[in-house]
């Protein structure tokens, strides 16, 4: 049955307009996007047949353009709606964190930064420089290595921090085949790197690592080191 032919207080988009999105489910939004749905499935039907096989909305997100655009029912302009979507939602986000509103949330500044991350399929290390409002200033994708490590240089991050003229900072890298745990060597980079910012009056606010099932706040979860201030 198309979703016309449904009673319109269960339409997804009357819902979205009468109730608000969050009442929506994953596949309700997505098919709020796809629009209509093909001979043999309706627009949730897709959508929840989408889910499925590229195992959660993150994962039919991050998928390529040519794995989504095989699969039946999808095309061109279905991928385009999909893809705008996701980058409005990005831009909404860094917006938020530019004015510095957004700082005060660490769920918020997570979430932006796994937007960023998830579909990164060997590790990258990234930095968000702040202001001394804890506006974003820039947000930078610095190292690449492969999928189990990155080589990451201190000196190298310090000084994107004076060129930015940035006071604060926090640290990314994600994890494409593993949890969002920090590793030995991610707390240990993060002591150094805390030191080497003191230095310069800079402050390492968090590390967040974004993993394949999560992303974790040092911050949050009690991991970032006391830095005894220079001088």
């Amino acid at each position: 049955m198309s979703i016309r032919d449904w009673p319109e207080s269960e339409r997804p988009r009357e819902r979205l307009l009468d109730k608000g999105a969050g009442v929506l489910s994953d596949a309700e939004l997505l098919a709020i996007f796809l629009r209509t749905g093909t001979a043999r499935y309706s627009a949730i039907e897709l959508a929840r047949l989408l889910i499925e096989r590229f195992q959660g909305l993150s994962g039919l997100l991050s998928a390529s353009p040519e794995a989504v655009m095989q699969e039946h029912g999808m095309g061109v302009a279905k991928y385009a709606h999909l893809m705008a979507a996701l980058e409005l939602g990005r831009r909404h986000v860094e917006s938020e964190l530019r004015q510095g509103v957004a700082l005060s949330d660490p769920q918020i500044v997570i979430r932006y930064i796994g937007q960023q991350l998830k579909s990164e399929t060997r590790e990258v290390f990234a930095v968000l420089f702040l202001d001394s409002q804890l506006k974003l200033l820039a947000f930078e994708k610095l190292f690449f290595g492969s999928v189990t490590s990155c080589a990451v240089h201190i000196r190298e991050i310090i000084s994107r921090a004076l060129a930015h003229r940035a006071v604060q900072i926090i640290i990314a890298h994600n994890h494409p085949d593993a949890p969002a745990q920090p590793s030995p060597a991610d707390l240990a980079l993060t002591r150094q790197l805390a030191q080497a910012c003191d230095l310069f009056d800079i402050e390492l606010i968090d590390h967040v690592i974004v993993g394949s099932t999560g992303s974790v706040s040092c911050a949050v979860a009690g991991y970032m080191p006391q830095v005894s201030k220079a001088g």
